[in-house]
């Protein structure tokens, strides 16, 4: 047996993880000069940190570092346990660099420990829906080179694509240009955006309203599940839960039975974001492009 283990940004709740014996490393974020750990909301209330940055607050991120990766897959490696780490997409975050690393170091005390790392190339709900089928395969008896091989032959099926309200956030991430930031703030723009097979954000469109680009995402779902429509569907949000509503019940008009969870977004991510954001990631039958 192997021991699956994840991080904070999988945006999966908690709860379903320890049910299914799942371990996180936790990831850091900074606001008003406090130090937070992002652990699903279980030492600081999410709801009171989309209200901080939804009044204008701008949090900072940190990556996890390699002693902070060594101290969380050395325990398990001690026990003479196989690991794989699921983790957030190298393209947005060092971390997964950081864990790398740390496999590398503890080969060298541990030669004989199986280490395995999967780059999922996604982020929030996008990186929980594909540790959805990693606990699926464990579950079903897949081995753990057949659970990487999955990866490897499928992780770029998964689509995943989102809104965001205030372009304030992206531009303080330093993910698009204060000229591109201000432009769309006063035209009203609500950009469509996805992740590339590198794992990194890309935009993908400009949208005029809020409805139209809630409506979209929506749209970029339903299509990518016909061939799978009893698939989970996860949508995650920075605290608006009307907006997601409105996803997920235009989803139900058109797939009724859809399997649909609406999962609220950590704080490292929506730190990025800013509050509004709303997500949605379904496995496709392709590869994105």
């Amino acid at each position: 047996m192997y021991q699956i283990l994840t991080d904070s940004e999988c945006d999966l709740p908690a709860k379903f993880l320890e049910e299914n014996n799942v371990k996180a490393i936790y990831f850091h974020t900074e606001i008003d000069g406090k130090e937070l750990v992002n652990d699903f909301g279980k030492s600081y209330s999410l709801d009171k940190f989309y209200e901080q940055i939804k009044a204008g607050v701008l949090p900072s991120t940190t990556q996890v570092n390699v002693g902070e990766y060594l101290e969380f897959f050395k325990k398990y490696v001690e026990k003479k346990m196989a690991i794989v780490y699921v983790g957030f997409s190298g393209g947005l975050s060092g971390s997964m660099s950081s864990a790398r690393q740390a496999k590398e170091i503890l080969l060298e005390d541990f030669p004989e420990a199986d280490i395995r790392i999967v780059d999922t190339l996604a982020a929030s709900g996008g990186e929980g829906r594909l540790l959805l089928e990693a606990i699926r395969l464990q579950k079903t008896g897949a081995s753990l080179d057949d659970l990487v091989s999955w990866f490897d032959q499928n992780k770029l099926r998964l689509q995943q694509w989102f809104t965001v309200d205030n372009l304030t956030y992206l531009y303080h991430g330093g993910r698009i240009s204060r000229a591109s930031a201000t432009l769309g703030t006063l035209l009203k723009v609500k950009p469509l955006l996805d992740v590339d097979p590198a794992g990194k954000l890309r935009f993908v469109s400009k949208i005029r309203t809020r409805k139209k680009s809630l409506l979209t995402l929506a749209e970029k779902v339903v299509t990518a599940v016909q061939s799978d429509p009893d698939q989970p569907i996860i949508i995650t949000t920075s605290g608006d839960w009307d907006a997601a509503e409105l996803v997920k019940q235009h989803i139900v008009s058109q797939i009724p039975k859809a399997d649909i969870q609406v999962n609220p977004i950590g704080m490292t991510i929506s730190s990025h974001t800013g509050f509004g954001c709303v997500a949605v990631f379904a496995l496709g039958t392709q590869d994105r492009q």
